[in-house]
């Protein structure tokens, strides 16, 4: 067991947590003072959402009740940590803790007193606009796509 990449993995998860958290209280609050709206870029504003559905507002008409989905993202983060544990390479580890982080961020919301996870970026081009996500979103795409890496044979040096 490589204790350097459990605590790798555990400080990356620990940061994205709380990196999540301080860009939803600093954007939520200024955005708040100044109406909810501000356009970045042409395709890049940020914005006020309350994901009460699952990824992308999947189910945001009818959404289960924030203690069964906060509750599932626990169940996934135990998991994962599970495997932070038992993984000996510092790439599979930042993946995970990448995963465990963001998961992390977003159940804090969900139990929070709005029930619902905290979107600010909203990606557009001219009238598509994809759906608000946050960092803890992000970081969860980051760290999926780095597993998912980690499996190629070129990357662990295998042959299939």
């Amino acid at each position: 067991m490589n204790i350097s990449a459990r605590i790798l993995g555990l400080g990356v998860a620990i940061f994205v947590a709380a990196l999540d958290q301080l860009t939803k209280w600093l954007t939520f609050s200024w955005l708040a003072e100044i109406g909810g709206y501000f356009e970045v870029t042409s395709f890049l504003n940020l914005v006020t959402v309350w994901n009460r559905g699952i990824s992308f507002g999947i189910f945001g008409d009818a959404p289960p009740p924030p203690l069964l989905l906060a509750g599932f993202a626990a169940a996934v983060a135990v998991g994962l940590a599970i495997w932070l544990w038992r993984a000996d390479n510092h790439w599979l580890t930042t993946g995970i803790g990448f995963v465990i982080g963001g998961a992390v961020g977003n159940i804090v919301d969900r139990l929070g007193p709005a029930g619902a996870v905290a979107d600010f970026i909203d990606l557009h081009w001219r009238n598509f606009h994809w759906p608000a996500f946050n960092v803890a979103d992000s970081a969860i795409t980051v760290g999926v796509c780095m597993l998912l890496i980690d499996t190629l044979p070129i990357r662990r040096g295998k042959a299939r």
